[in-house]
């Protein structure tokens, strides 16, 4: 297992409070960095004992090293002030390897789920290797967040994930110049944003197209296109009815939810609205989603549906701002008075009874993790729903925005489906055959029905 560097200047004494300093990407210290500063009080850990010398492995989906460093450097006050040497891997087939690595005892310390439906086949398949949150971890789930975010970690009654991460989905991104010399507005509506497809499409040119998209994901595959479904069910139904769906009291080929696949596929299956610079409405079923955004930096497409954290994914020298190279705007629903939002986030589930694996979910459970992991992240991408959370410590506009959308009352916000769901379909045949959907022209209530069909019957 192999620890990524971690980019720390470390300062302090052993006294109750030490502050640190973390090298951010600029140009402002010898190495080229900004430094961050803060304090962190010491003495939270204190009841966990000695734990010099102990090691905490964290396994996640989170593999690319832009996206898992800024966690790495998140965790340096924690190291400094324990004496554990925290090990970090990522593996883009998370979800595929995490049930082989439980049956075989091979487990790490600590998963970051990024699917509660996944954690809780876990939970339920390997009861005896998963252990419940700690008390102080607990105690400060109950402090710093919302209920809600607590019962997502809750399996059968008994809490076994703490959230290290939240996002929002409902996002569009696009060209702010592009929008601006074709004399577009940010739509507000659905029926807006429409409109403003159709032009597009009308007046297109080449491979030019209004959207993109791109649902390849290794093992994972298949996911993007099921936040699409999500989104629309939150556009289509009601909150209450997309609440039936993820428990399938509501079945997956219920006219409602053949209605919002449908309503995706105006967009998705339509040859006129993709793929733009990408090819055909079948290279959506192959194109990194990472990569499928980036043909409107060529303006060979307008709009990408995808969500805040998709902006580490522009690189280097693009500016994501309201008058940069791109931006996103909330993904309308039928009216400007409905505020649905789909969002999602991560939640951090131990295999090891060990004061130091306590600890650790303690510290994740903090304010002071969620504040330090908003500077330590560069380039954005990363919210956290901890109440304690500075937007202040937000380093880029649209998590600043993300916030914003998340805090505003109008908001009625629901969770990603496919990650409440059992893992046989939430992570499994939702994803495959909306990759076949998209793939093999599969119909809608094929999909469906397959989808219903795969549901486990407890």
């Amino acid at each position: 297992m192999s620890k990524l560097p971690l980019r720390k200047i470390l300062g302090g004494t052993a006294a109750t409070a030490m502050v640190f300093s973390l090298a951010a990407c600029s140009s402002e210290d010898s190495g080229g960095n900004d430094l961050i500063t803060y304090e962190i009080d010491c003495t939270q850990f204190e009841e966990f004992g000695d734990l010099s010398g102990t090691t905490v492995t964290v396994y996640s989906s989170i593999a690319s090293e832009s996206e898992a460093q800024p966690h790495v450097d998140s965790f340096a006050p924690f190291e400094e002030c324990t004496g554990v040497d925290v090990e970090w891997e990522g593996n883009r087939d998370f979800e595929a390897q995490m049930p082989i690595r439980a049956a075989a005892g091979n487990a790490p310390d600590i998963a970051y789920f990024p699917q509660p439906g996944l954690m809780g086949s876990i939970v339920r398949d390997y009861n005896d290797q998963v252990v419940p949150v700690g008390p102080t971890a607990e105690a400060n789930i109950d402090q710093y967040y919302s209920e809600a975010f607590k019962a997502y970690g809750t399996v059968d009654g008994t809490l076994y994930g703490v959230p290290v991460g939240a996002n929002v989905k409902s996002f569009v991104w696009y060209s702010p110049s592009m929008f601006a010399e074709a004399g577009y507005e940010i739509p507000t509506t659905w029926d807006e944003l429409m409109t403003i497809t159709e032009d597009i499409a009308a007046n297109a040119e080449g491979v030019e197209k209004p959207w993109c998209a791109g649902i390849e994901s290794g093992g994972a595959t298949g996911w993007p296109a099921t936040d699409w479904v999500e989104d629309m069910m939150l556009r289509t139904a009601t909150p209450e009815q997309y609440d039936q769906w993820v428990t399938n009291e509501l079945a997956f080929n219920d006219p409602v939810v053949i209605e919002a696949i449908d309503k995706a596929g105006s967009i998705l299956k339509n040859p006129d609205y993709v793929n733009g610079g990408l090819g055909n409405v079948a290279t959506i079923a192959t194109a990194p989603f990472t990569d499928a955004g980036l043909p409107i930096l060529d303006g060979q497409c307008w709009m990408h549906r995808q969500a805040s954290f998709y902006q580490a994914n522009w690189g280097e020298g693009v500016t994501v701002a309201e008058d940069g190279d791109v931006w996103a705007f909330y993904l309308p629903a039928d009216s400007v008075d409905e505020h649905p939002v789909l969002g999602a986030g991560e939640f951090a589930t131990a295999f090891r009874d060990a004061p130091e694996v306590h600890a650790f979910q303690a510290y994740l459970t903090s304010p002071d993790w969620s504040n330090i992991k908003g500077q330590t992240t560069p380039n954005g991408g990363w919210l956290s729903a901890n109440t304690e959370l500075d937007p202040a410590n937000l380093t880029k506009p649209i998590d600043q925005l993300s916030y914003e959308i998340l805090a505003d009352p109008a908001t009625v916000f629901r969770f990603d489906g496919s990650d409440l769901m059992p893992s046989a379909v939430g992570a499994g045949t939702f994803w495959t055959e909306m990759t076949s959907w998209i793939a093999n022209d599969k119909s809608t209530q094929d999909v469906a029905d397959a989808i219903q069909d795969s549901w486990p019957s407890e």
